[in-house]
């Protein structure tokens, strides 16, 4: 199964053009870059949903934290960085 996975747009690490950007995004402490494409209207602070490294639109806090809360609880954070535990101080409501 695949899923879309909530993270908070840390910085926007990289544009190229008007189009191209790539992002730093925190999930839950875990740090990925991330390609912002399809999200133009992302700024740092924002919530994104991101797909095999892709952000596909920007969420409110309060879903993402919700979808990120469900995902710890089934056991789906860890495969984000399996040589890292994830960060659970850095999760909002844990």
């Amino acid at each position: 199964m695949c899923l879309a996975i909530p993270g908070k747009l840390e910085s926007i690490s990289a544009q190229l053009d008007d189009v191209f950007r790539m992002g730093r995004v925190s999930f839950g402490g875990t740090i990925k870059e991330v390609n912002l494409s399809m999200t133009p209207e992302a700024k740092p602070g924002d919530y994104l949903l991101v797909h095999v490294g892709v952000a596909l639109q920007v969420v409110d806090e309060a879903e993402a934290l919700e979808t990120f809360k469900y995902l710890q609880q089934i056991g789906e954070l860890e495969e984000l960085n399996p040589d890292q535990p994830i960060d659970r101080t850095k999760i909002p409501g844990s």
